[in-house]
């Protein structure tokens, strides 16, 4: 006889697929950004579940590179929103920004995964909406004169992915790395410069077009 529903069972099964989708994801992001060009068998062998496991939670490898970039926005904005909402000195709060992105390592992603899936127009509001946030941050310690004025706010993108290029294979010692390089790049950020950047700087076509 088929056991009843209750809300203890109902919790316990959404408790495990929490569970499973947790694992599903933290081995997707390790072998994704391996090589984006594995198959999604090896996703579930490095999470330890059988191939069909795996579909009856995400059909395809596209979608499952889809969420692993949502989940890295969403974590972007969350702290680029924190950033907006501290009430400190613009220096500190934009110094602690960065020191957190570069923690969360969600531009790993980017170097990793541009181009490599079509995004859903939800995943383009969602890029869009991160950036409207990033300008807004930025632009208030544009504002106050404390970052040297030949920077631009997609400059600071593509500091954070060559940030996130640094890799040891040992996960300590490169989160050790980043932050001894990012603090060498947040003591040249500030105003004033000891001499002129040569060149322009990126576009955010040159960011966005990669996708």
């Amino acid at each position: 006889m088929k056991t009843p529903s209750t809300p203890s069972n109902r919790t316990r099964r959404t408790a495990q697929a929490t569970i499973n989708d947790d694992r599903i994801l933290d081995a997707a992001r390790s072998v994704f950004l391996r090589n984006p060009n594995a198959p999604i068998s090896a996703v579930a062998a490095e999470a330890g579940m059988g191939i069909s496991a795996l579909y009856l939670r995400y059909k395809s490898k596209e979608q499952l590179l889809r969420k692993l970039c949502q989940d890295g926005l969403r974590r972007y904005i969350a702290e680029t929103e924190t950033a907006l909402a501290d009430p400190r000195e613009i220096w500190l709060v934009y110094s602690d920004f960065m020191r957190r992105i570069v923690d969360a390592d969600t531009h790993s992603l980017v170097l990793r995964l541009a181009g490599t899936f079509r995004p859903t127009k939800e995943l383009r509001l969602q890029a869009a909406s991160s950036q409207e946030l990033t300008i807004e941050l930025f632009s208030r310690v544009k504002a106050t004169g404390s970052i040297r004025p030949d920077i631009e706010v997609v400059d600071i993108a593509l500091i954070f992915e060559q940030l996130a290029a640094i890799q040891t294979g040992d996960q300590p010692k490169t989160a050790q790395l980043r932050h001894r390089y990012l603090a060498l790049i947040l003591d040249s950020l500030r105003n004033p410069a000891a001499s002129p950047l040569p060149g322009p700087p990126p576009s955010w076509e040159d960011i966005n077009s990669r996708w």
